[in-house]
C-alpha cells in the first residue's frame, strides 16, 4: 500500500487531519474504497521513504501480543470519533515508580515463547457510551517489551501500520479474516521477523480487505505441544477445508465489490407492539434445515455466510483446541460425582526430607536496668531526661512541625489518664474503669496526639484500640470496623479537636452513626481540655502482668476485622526482644515511615522507642505522596541510625532519586524493611541499594523482617558486620511451590522465584513449620508450611472471640502419626515459609494471599508481580492490581482486577489482558477465570491507599465493580466439568421398556379427560353456522359479546341476531364484490373486536375458509407487514376482509417500502356494507370439511398453519363448555389476543356455541389503562376469566405496588373463581405465584389462578375447569431432567425445579407419554413427548408444499408397540404424567399432566438436554439489572442475551455473574454474553420469546448490543 514506508506520527498536523477526515468519510460511506485509496496515496506521496524493511536479526521480536498486524480498531459500532494522530504515548514518569522490574525479563521471555503459538481471540464489542473513560487516542503499535529507548526506536520504525479504513468493525466479511489466515494479512507489519522473511510480497492488484479483522492473540495453554500454530506462511496453508473454501471466495471477490450494507443502523422494534416474526420465512412443511442449507454447507458445519459474526467464528477456532486435562469417556449421574476429579499427576513433586525440628531463638538476655513495665520507662525518662526529644512530627511539606520531649509526653499522658479516670462523668459516677476498651481515632498526620492518648490509656489502665479515622459512611470495610468495636465492647472514642471537626456529621451537627458501629461517645484529648491532676494523684504503675495492654486490629481474608489483644507482659517482652535483636541504644534517632497505630510502626516507633529513649521522626503517608524522598532527607539531616520502611518507600525514593544529589545514608546501621516477608521485596531492596550505595548506604544494613498481628515479630535479619558476605538467596521453582515443596529451580528460569531470608527467629522464641490445612502436622524440611511461634512476646487472643482464638493462639503441633510433640501452645503467624541453611527463615507468602486452585497453591502476590511485569505502563493505573479467588463450581477461580489508566486505549487494555493470560499461564501454570479493568481510582481503598481486597471481591460478586473492560476465560480454566454424556446405542426396544415397567409395577404413562357424554338438544348443531342461526331465531336479543375500551366503557355489543345479520351482509359482499368461490381462503385483518367475529361468521356463511391474521402495527410496518404478506401468500388467500383504516395502511406509501402493495388480493372493507342477504347460507356437505385455518408463529420462528375441521370446532367448543360449565346465563371476561390457538376459539367461537356472554378486553388497551382488566372483573362480578402471560406480567409489574390504590377504587376480586392463563408452554410458576400473592390483598383467591395447555396439533389439551382438584405442583431434579428422566425431590432440595400441572385434561382428550426416538410408550413419571388423541385434533398442516410425510408424522402416528390402532398427534412438547393422591369428579385418582418444554427448543449440550427457560431463570436471578434474557446455541456455543434495565455502566458487571450462575447451576460454560437494551428480545403475541429470531438477528449483527463478551 502507498503508505508502507511512512511514519504517520511524523507527518505534519494538517496532513494527519486530512487523513483522519478521509477515514471518517470512508467509515460513513461517503466515499468508495477505491476513491479512498487514491486520495490517500496522493496525500502521502510526498512523504514516502523508500527503505527496505530492516533486517530481521536487528528487530526486537514482537511479544506475542503485537500480533502480525495493527491493533484492531476500536470495536465501537455506534459513535465513531475523529481521532487525532499523535506520537507514541510515553508512560508518565510518575507511574514508573509503580513498575515492578522484578521479573520483567522472565515475563517477557515467557511471552516470547508464545510468539509462535498465536491464537485469534475476538475482542469484545462495546458501545461507545458504555465506557465513560476519556476518548480513545490513536492506535499506537504495541510496545512489546519494557526495553530501553534505543530498542523502542527500532521497533517503532519497523511497526508503522497502515491505518485501516474505518468500516463498521462489527461487520467483518469472512474474506478478510480468511485472507489473514491464508496470506498473513496484507496489513501485516514488517515487525514480525517470520513474516518479513517468508511472506511473499503481495501483488498490488490484490484488493485490500475492507474490514479490519479483529484478531487478538490468545495464549495457548502450554501443556499442549500437539497444537500446530494457526498459520505457517512458508508452507502451503492446510488450515482446514473451510479456509480453502473461503480462499476461493476471496479470489473471486472482485476489486470493486461493495462491502455488505451496514445493518447496525436499523433500530430494533420497540417492544410496544407485540410482533410475530417468523425467521426467514420458514414455513412448516419445508424443514428448517433446508431453508438454511445454503448457509450451512461448508466443511464442518461452520457457516460461511457473511451474516455470521466473524467474532464468533474466531471464538470457535479458539475453542477447538483441546482443554487442559483430557476428559474421560463415561458419565456418572450422581450429586457427589458431578465434578470431574482430576487424576493425580504421578510426576507431582512430593516432600522427601525428614521431619522438621523446632528452631530456637537465642536466649533473651536480662539487663539490670530494664523497667518492670513500659509505663515505668516513660516515668523514668519523663523525670530524668525531660528535655530529651521523644518525637518529631512533620507537616505536609516534610518540614518539622513540632517536637515532643519526654517530659511533655509524660506530663500530658498523666493529665489524660487523670481526666479519663476522674473527669468524664458527673462527680459521683466513674465512666471508665481500668480494663475498659477505648477507641483511638487519630489521623496519620498527628503522631503526637496519638502517643499521648496511647500512653495516657496505659497509665489509666484502660485498653486502647487504635482504629482508622472514618471518612464517610461508604468507607471500605467500615461496617467491619464496627464489628471490631462491638466484639471489644468499645463505647468511647478519643480523638483530637481537628479530627473531630473533620468527621462526617448529620444535618443537626451530630457525628454520623457509621454502618455497623455501636453508639459512641467522643472525647477530645487536646491539652486545653485536660485537667491537671492534684499534687497527691499519681498513676498506678504495676509490674507487667498478663492483663491486656492494648488491642491491635487486623482484617482477615474475608474482610472481617478482629482485635488481637496483647498483654502487658507480652508488650514489654516484645520491646525487650526487639531491643536485643536490633541492638537499640539509648538516645538513638529513628525515622519511621510506617503507620504508628499498628504493627512495626507501633512496636518499634512508639513502644520500643520509649523503652530506649529513642528520638523518633515520624513521616506521614501524605508527605510520602507529595515528596517520596522525604524520609531519605530526614535520615540525612538527623544522621538517623535506624529507618523503618516498606518496599513501597524504597521504590518511591528510588524513582525520585534524581531530584537530590547531596544526601548521605552513611549514618544508617539498620534499614528495617517491614514487608521483607513479601517474596517480591528482594528486587526493591537490590534496586535501592544499587542507587544509594554511592550515597553511603552499606549493603549489610538492609534488614528484612517477617511479622504478623498474632505472632508479632516472627524473625528479623540482624545488622551485619561490614565486609561480611551477604546472606545467600533461595531460587525456587514456582511449580514446586504450587505443590508446597521446595525445589531449587534449575530448568526454567522464567518460572523461578528468588526469595531473600528474613533473618533468624526472635530472641526467646521457638518456631515450627506445620501444614497450613488440616491438623497442625509438622512439615518435612523440604516442605512449605505455616510458621508457628511460641514466645512470651506475642498476641494472646482475638478479643471477645474465644472460638477463633483457640484455633490460632493455642496450637499444639503433632508429628506424622498425629501425636502432639509437647504441651506448649504455639501461635499461628499466617506466614508460609521454610527454614533454610543456618536456621535462616524464608517466607514465600501469606495464608490470606493463598489461592488453592485444583489442589495447587498460588500466591496472590506472585500473580500481581507477574501481571505488573507485563508492560503495565500503558494500561494499569499506578500499578493498582488486586488478585483474589472466587469459588465457582466446586473450585477456586482466580480473578484479577486492575485499575485502568484514564488515557489507555481499548486496544492497549485488551492487548495487556491477553498477555497477562499468557504470562500467568506460562509462569504459574494456572488459568485465569476473569480479568477485569476498572476506571482509575474506583477500587475500594485501605486507609493508606492500598486496594481493599475483600471489598473488591464483594463488589465483583455483587456486580458493583463497574469494569470498563473484562475478559472471562472459563473454557480454559474450568477443567472439572462432568464428563459429557455419550448417547448409548438403544439396545432396549420399546417392548422391553413396557415389559420392564409392568414388572416394576409401573403403569403406562397415560391420562384422559372425562367422556364427552351424550349430546344434549342444543348441542345437536354440527356446525357453528347452524348454532348462530338457531340462537338468532330462539333468543334474538341475548347479548353474546360486549367490547370495552381503555376507559372500561362499552364501545360495541352484539346480540345473537345482530351478529347473524352482520355475518349475512359480509357473506353477500364476499359473493358480490369478491366473487369468491366456495372453499377459497379469505384473510381477516381486524383489530381485536366484534368486527372480527362478524367477518369470521360471514366467511362461514359464504362457504369460504377464514384465515385470521394479526393486523400490521401502523408504527412498525417494516417489521410486522412482511409477516402479514407471508401468511396471505402461503394461504393463497383470494380476498382480504378488513376495516377502512387498515385498507388505507395496506396501500400506503410506508407499506410499499416493505412489501409489494400492487399485488394484494381483492381488499373488501366491511365498515359500511349495504344491507344485503346472501342467496343462501352455505352448509358444508360433511363435518370433516375445513372450517378455518389457524396460523401462528412458533417460538422457534416457524410459521405454521393448521387446518381445523367443522367437527373439530364443535368437539372443542363442547369440551370447553363441559369443562367450564358455560351456559347462556354465564358471563366470562377475555383479555387475550384473538388471532390463533385457544385465544381465537374463546374470543370468536365459544360464545356462539354455548350462549354465554363474553366481555372482550383487547390486551393493547391495557397499555394505556393498566387496571382495565382487573376493574372489569370486579365491576361485572366475573367468575371465570381468561388471559395471557403478557397480560398477567403487565399487571404484576405495573400494578403490583398499587394494590392499596385498587382497593380504594373498590376493586374486589373475591368473585373470581378461575383465572386461566392460555399458553402453549410450561406454566410460568414464578409469574402466576407472584400474581396470586400481589392481588390477594384485593380478594383474589390463591386457588383461582391456573394455566391451560395447547399446541399446534391440538389447540386445547388441558384447561382448568370449574370442577376437579386444584392444580398441583411437584419438584423435580434438574440433573435427571437433563438425562430425560424425572426424579421427584422435596421442595428446597438443591438443583430442584418446581413444575405446575398445566390444568385438567379436557373431556374427550387422551394423552400418552412416548419416547420420541423409539415411539414406544413410557412408564409413569418418565419424561417423553406428549401425544394426544381427541376429536378436536387439527386435521393437518396447511402448506404450499403439501409435504404429506411430515403431516402424517405429526397428525396420524401410531405407537410402535402397545396399542397399534389408535391414531395420535405429536404435540412436540416434552412432559410426564403423574398419578396424584387427589380425586377427580368421578372419584378416581387424578392423573396430572406436567409440561416441561418444547422439543424443538431444547438445547443439546455436552450430550445432555437443556430447556432454555431453566437457564434463563438462573440468568435473570444473577443481577438486579437483568430485565429479561434468552439463550440459544450456535455451533456448540451457548449464547446468553440479557436485557439491561440499569445504567449502561452495569453492562460489564453482568458478564461474570451470568457466567458464574450458569456454571454453578447448569454445569455449562457460556460462550458469548450479549448485553442489549430492554425490548430487544422478540416476544410473540402469546408472550413467548422467539429465540430463533433473536439468534438470526444476532448472527446478522442486528442487535446493536451494548456489550458482547466472548468467553474463552
Amino acid at each position: 500500500m502507498a503508505d508502507r514506508g511512512v511514519d504517520l506520527s511524523a507527518l505534519p498536523k494538517e496532513v494527519r487531519d486530512q487523513l483522519a477526515e478521509l477515514d471518517l468519510e470512508l467509515s460513513e460511506g461517503d466515499i468508495t474504497q477505491k476513491g479512498y485509496e487514491k486520495k490517500r496515496a496522493k496525500l502521502l506521496a510526498p512523504y514516502i521513504i523508500h527503505t527496505p524493511p530492516p533486517p530481521p536479526q536487528n528487530v526486537q521480536p514482537p511479544a506475542p501480543s503485537s500480533s502480525s498486524h495493527a491493533p484492531p480498531p476500536s470495536s465501537s459500532s455506534r459513535y465513531r470519533e475523529r481521532r487525532a494522530r499523535r506520537t507514541h504515548r510515553s508512560g508518565g514518569t510518575r507511574d514508573d515508580r509503580y513498575r515492578s522490574d522484578i521479573h520483567t525479563e522472565a515475563v517477557q521471555a515467557a511471552l516470547a515463547k508464545h510468539k509462535e503459538e498465536k491464537m485469534a481471540l475476538p475482542m469484545p464489542t462495546k458501545r461507545r457510551s458504555t465506557y465513560v473513560q476519556s476518548p480513545i487516542e490513536t492506535r499506537t503499535p504495541p510496545d512489546s517489551s519494557s526495553g530501553s529507548e534505543d530498542e523502542t526506536a527500532v521497533r517503532r520504525q519497523s511497526s508503522v501500520v497502515a491505518p485501516q479504513p474505518q468500516v463498521n468493525p462489527n461487520l467483518q466479511s469472512p474474506e478478510s479474516w480468511v485472507n489473514h489466515i491464508v496470506q498473513g494479512s496484507s496489513t501485516s507489519s514488517s515487525a514480525s521477523s517470520t513474516l518479513s522473511q517468508e511472506a511473499k510480497p503481495q501483488p498490488q492488484s490484490q484488493p485490500q480487505p475492507q474490514y479490519k479483522p479483529q484478531y487478538q492473540p490468545l495464549y495457548q495453554p502450554h501443556h499442549q505441544p500437539q497444537y500446530q500454530p494457526q498459520h505457517q506462511p512458508h508452507e502451503q496453508p492446510r488450515t482446514a477445508a473451510v479456509t480453502d473454501m473461503l480462499a476461493h471466495s476471496r479470489i473471486a471477490h472482485s476489486e470493486n465489490s461493495a462491502p455488505p450494507p451496514d445493518v447496525t443502523a436499523v433500530a430494533p422494534p420497540a417492544r410496544g407492539p407485540r410482533v410475530d416474526l417468523p425467521s426467514n420465512a420458514v414455513v412448516r412443511g419445508m424443514s428448517r434445515g433446508q431453508s438454511r442449507s445454503s448457509m450451512m454447507e461448508t466443511a464442518d458445519g461452520v457457516p460461511v455466510s457473511s451474516r455470521v459474526s466473524t467474532k464468533i467464528q474466531q471464538l470457535l477456532n479458539t475453542l477447538k483446541r483441546p482443554k487442559r486435562p483430557p476428559l474421560s469417556d463415561f458419565f456418572t449421574d450422581d450429586a457427589e460425582e458431578i465434578v470431574e476429579v482430576p487424576q493425580p499427576d504421578p510426576n507431582t513433586p512430593k516432600p522427601e526430607g525428614r521431619q522438621i525440628i523446632p528452631v530456637k531463638g537465642e536466649p533473651l538476655g536480662v539487663v539490670s536496668n530494664w523497667p518492670p513495665a513500659l509505663q515505668a520507662a516513660l516515668a523514668r525518662w519523663g523525670a530524668t531526661q525531660g528535655k530529651s526529644p521523644a518525637l518529631t512530627a512533620l507537616d505536609i511539606t516534610g518540614k518539622p512541625l513540632y517536637t515532643l520531649t519526654y517530659g511533655k509526653l509524660w506530663s500530658r499522658s498523666v493529665k489524660l489518664a487523670y481526666t479519663l479516670l476522674n473527669k468524664l462523668g458527673t462527680k459521683n459516677e466513674q465512666i471508665l474503669k481500668p480494663g475498659d476498651r477505648v477507641a483511638l481515632v487519630y489521623p496519620n498526620s498527628d503522631p503526637g496526639m496519638f502517643w499521648v492518648a496511647f500512653y495516657g490509656c496505659l497509665l489509666a489502665e484502660v485498653i486502647p484500640v487504635p482504629i482508622e479515622v472514618p471518612l464517610s459512611r461508604k468507607d471500605a470495610g467500615i461496617s467491619q470496623v464496627g464489628f471490631l468495636l462491638g466484639s471489644c465492647g468499645v463505647g468511647l472514642a478519643l480523638t483530637s479537636e481537628i479530627c473531630l471537626k473533620g468527621l462526617p456529621k448529620t444535618p443537626t451537627g451530630e457525628i454520623l452513626q457509621f454502618k455497623g458501629w455501636p453508639r459512641m461517645k467522643w472525647v477530645i484529648t487536646d491539652s486545653k481540655y485536660l485537667t491537671k491532676p492534684s499534687k497527691d494523684w499519681q498513676p498506678h504503675i504495676p509490674t507487667a502482668n498478663t492483663d491486656p495492654a492494648y488491642i491491635e486490629y487486623k482484617a482477615n481474608k474475608e474482610g472481617t476485622v478482629v482485635g488481637v489483644a496483647v498483654s502487658k507482659v507480652a508488650m514489654l517482652t516484645h520491646c525487650q526482644s526487639l531491643t536485643q535483636a536490633c541492638n537499640y541504644c539509648e538516645g538513638e534517632t529513628l525515622v519511621n515511615v510506617l503507620d504508628f497505630k499498628k504493627d512495626m510502626g507501633l512496636w518499634h516507633g512508639v513502644l520500643t522507642a520509649v523503652m530506649n529513649r529513642i528520638h523518633t521522626i515520624s513521616v506521614p503517608y501524605a508527605v510520602m505522596k507529595a515528596c517520596p524522598l522525604s524520609w531519605v532527607q530526614r535520615v540525612h539531616i538527623h544522621k538517623a541510625r535506624v529507618a523503618l520502611v516498606k518496599c513501597r518507600d524504597l521504590h518511591w525514593a528510588m524513582m525520585a532519586h534524581r531530584e537530590q544529589r547531596d544526601i548521605s545514608l552513611a549514618s544508617l546501621r539498620m534499614l528495617i524493611v517491614a514487608d521483607g516477608a513479601n517474596p517480591w521485596s528482594v528486587s526493591s531492596c537490590d534496586a535501592f541499594l544499587s542507587k544509594f550505595q554511592s550515597h553511603g548506604l552499606k549493603p549489610e544494613v538492609i534488614c528484612p523482617c517477617a511479622t504478623s498481628p498474632e505472632a508479632m515479630t516472627v524473625a528479623i535479619r540482624r545488622p551485619g558486620v561490614p565486609g561480611a558476605p551477604l546472606p545467600a538467596r533461595a531460587i525456587l521453582s514456582m511449580g514446586g511451590l504450587s505443590h508446597g515443596v521446595i525445589r531449587v529451580n534449575t530448568e526454567d528460569k522464567n518460572s523461578a522465584l528468588t526469595v531473600q531470608d528474613v533473618g533468624h527467629v526472635m530472641p526467646g522464641a521457638l518456631m515450627c513449620i506445620v501444614k497450613p490445612d488440616g491438623p497442625p502436622q509438622l512439615c518435612k524440611t523440604d516442605e512449605i508450611g505455616e510458621i508457628i511461634i511460641n514466645s512470651r512476646a506475642g498476641g494472646n487472643m482475638y478479643y471477645g472471640l474465644p472460638g477463633l482464638t483457640k484455633n490460632t493462639f493455642e496450637v499444639i503441633p503433632v508429628n506424622a502419626n498425629g501425636v502432639p510433640i509437647g504441651e506448649i501452645p504455639f501461635v499461628r503467624s499466617g506466614l508460609l515459609g521454610f527454614v533454610g541453611p543456618g536456621s535462616l527463615i524464608f517466607v514465600v507468602g501469606k495464608i490470606e494471599g493463598l489461592l488453592m486452585v485444583s489442589g495447587r497453591r498460588h500466591n496472590a502476590d506472585d500473580l500481581v508481580a507477574t501481571a505488573l511485569a507485563v508492560e503495565p505502563v500503558k494500561t494499569v493505573y499506578r500499578g493498582r492490581i488486586a488478585v483474589f479467588s472466587v469459588t465457582v463450581f466446586y473450585d477456586e477461580r482466580v480473578v484479577i482486577v486492575a485499575e485502568q489508566r484514564p488515557d489507555a486505549s481499548e486496544e492497549d487494555s485488551f492487548q495487556w489482558m491477553s498477555r497477562v493470560l499468557q504470562a500467568i499461564d506460562s509462569i504459574h501454570q494456572v488459568g485465569l477465570y476473569c480479568l477485569a479493568l476498572v476506571p482509575a481510582n474506583t477500587l475500594p481503598k485501605t486507609p493508606l491507599g492500598g486496594i481493599h481486597i475483600s471489598d473488591t471481591k464483594q463488589f465483583f460478586l455483587e456486580g458493583n465493580l463497574h469494569p470498563c473492560n473484562i475478559l472471562m476465560c472459563p473454557h480454559t480454566c474450568v477443567t472439572n466439568l462432568p464428563k459429557p454424556r455419550q448417547k448409548q446405542p438403544v439396545g432396549v426396544g420399546p417392548a422391553s421398556v413396557m415389559v420392564g415397567n409392568l414388572v416394576a409395577g409401573k403403569r403406562i404413562a397415560q391420562a384422559a379427560g372425562r367422556d364427552l357424554g351424550l349430546i344434549e338438544d342444543q348441542d345437536l348443531h354440527q356446525y357453528l353456522t347452524e348454532a348462530l342461526q338457531w340462537r338468532a331465531q330462539t333468543d334474538p336479543d341475548h347479548v353474546l359479546y360486549i367490547l370495552l375500551n381503555a376507559k372500561g366503557v362499552t364501545v360495541g355489543t352484539a346480540t345473537c341476531v345482530q351478529l347473524h345479520k352482520r355475518a349475512e351482509k359480509i357473506a353477500a359482499a364476499l359473493t358480490e364484490k369478491g366473487s369468491i368461490n366456495t372453499g377459497e381462503n379469505v384473510v381477516l385483518l381486524y383489530p381485536p373486536g366484534i368486527d372480527l367475529i362478524a367477518a369470521f361468521y360471514g366467511c362461514l356463511y359464504a362457504g369460504c375458509v377464514p384465515v385470521n391474521v394479526r393486523p400490521p402495527h401502523p408504527q412498525n410496518l417494516a417489521a410486522t407487514l412482511p409477516t402479514v404478506r407471508m401468511i396471505i401468500d402461503v394461504s393463497k388467500a383470494a380476498c382480504i376482509l378488513t376495516t377502512q383504516n387498515l385498507m388505507r395502511t395496506l396501500r400506503s406509501k410506508e407499506a410499499a417500502a416493505s412489501v409489494n402493495v400492487k399485488t394484494w388480493p381483492t381488499i373488501i372493507d366491511t365498515d359500511d356494507l349495504p344491507r344485503r342477504r346472501p342467496p343462501q347460507i352455505y352448509k358444508p356437505p360433511t363435518a370433516e370439511m375445513i372450517a378455518y385455518l389457524d396460523f401462528s408463529v412458533s417460538t422457534t420462528g416457524m410459521l405454521t398453519g393448521v387446518k381445523i375441521s367443522h367437527a373439530a370446532v364443535s368437539a372443542l367448543c363442547r369440551s370447553i363448555k363441559l369443562q367450564c360449565e358455560l351456559y347462556s346465563s354465564r358471563q366470562i371476561a377475555i383479555c387475550l389476543d384473538p388471532y390463533c390457538g385457544l385465544g381465537f376459539v374463546l374470543w370468536c367461537l365459544a360464545s356462539v356455541y354455548s350462549g354465554h356472554q363474553s366481555i372482550l378486553i383487547p390486551p393493547f388497551e391495557l397499555e394505556t389503562s393498566l387496571s382495565l382488566w382487573l376493574s372489569t372483573l370486579s365491576q361485572y362480578r366475573i367468575r371465570d376469566t381468561f388471559c395471557s402471560y403478557s397480560v398477567m406480567e403487565l399487571c404484576t409489574k405495573g400494578l403490583g405496588t398499587q394494590t392499596d390504590l385498587l382497593k380504594a377504587r373498590g376493586v374486589n376480586l373475591s368473585c373470581v373463581r378461575s383465572c386461566v392463563v392460555i399458553a402453549e408452554e410450561r406454566p410460568r410458576l414464578a409469574l402466576t405465584h407472584s400474581f396470586s400473592k400481589l392481588f390477594k390483598d384485593v380478594g383474589l383467591s390463591s386457588r383461582a389462578v391456573s394455566t391451560a395447555f395447547g399446541s399446534r396439533v391440538n389447540l386445547a389439551i388441558c384447561l382448568q375447569g370449574t370442577t376437579g382438584p386444584d392444580p398441583c405442583t411437584v419438584y423435580v431434579d434438574m440433573k435427571s431432567l437433563r438425562h430425560d428422566r424425572v426424579r421427584l425431590v422435596e421442595r428446597g432440595a438443591p438443583q430442584s425445579l418446581p413444575l405446575m400441572e398445566s390444568g385438567k385434561i379436557l373431556p374427550g382428550v387422551r394423552v400418552i407419554i412416548v419416547n420420541p426416538e423409539t415411539r414406544g410408550p413410557l412408564g409413569d413419571s418418565h419424561l417423553g413427548e406428549i401425544w394426544v388423541n381427541s376429536p378436536h385434533n387439527a386435521s393437518g398442516y396447511y402448506t404450499i408444499y403439501g409435504e404429506e410425510s411430515l403431516q402424517a408424522d405429526h397428525f396420524n402416528t401410531k405407537l410402535s408397540f402397545g396399542d397399534p390402532h389408535t391414531l395420535w398427534a405429536r404435540t412436540g412438547y416434552l412432559g410426564f404424567v403423574k398419578r396424584t393422591e387427589l380425586l377427580d369428579a368421578s372419584g378416581d385418582r387424578h392423573d396430572a399432566l406436567f409440561v416441561v418444554g418444547s422439543l424443538d427448543e431444547t438445547l443439546e449440550l455436552r450430550g445432555l438436554r437443556y430447556h432454555p427457560i431453566d437457564i434463563e431463570t438462573s440468568v435473570s436471578r444473577a443481577h438486579r439489572s437483568i430485565a429479561e434474557s434468552a439463550v440459544f446455541t450456535w455451533t456448540n456455543l451457548l449464547v446468553v442475551v440479557s436485557e439491561l434495565c440499569g445504567s449502561e455502566q452495569d453492562a460489564l458487571d453482568l458478564v461474570p455473574l451470568i457466567t458464574n450462575v450458569v456454571l454453578e447451576e447448569h454445569h455449562l460454560i457460556v460462550g458469548v454474553v450479549v448485553i442489549v437494551d430492554p425490548g430487544v428480545i422478540p416476544i410473540n403475541s402469546r408472550g413467548e420469546k422467539q429465540r430463533m429470531h433473536l439468534r438470526d438477528s444476532f448472527l446478522a449483527d442486528q442487535l446493536d448490543p451494548i456489550y458482547v463478551a466472548y468467553n474463552m
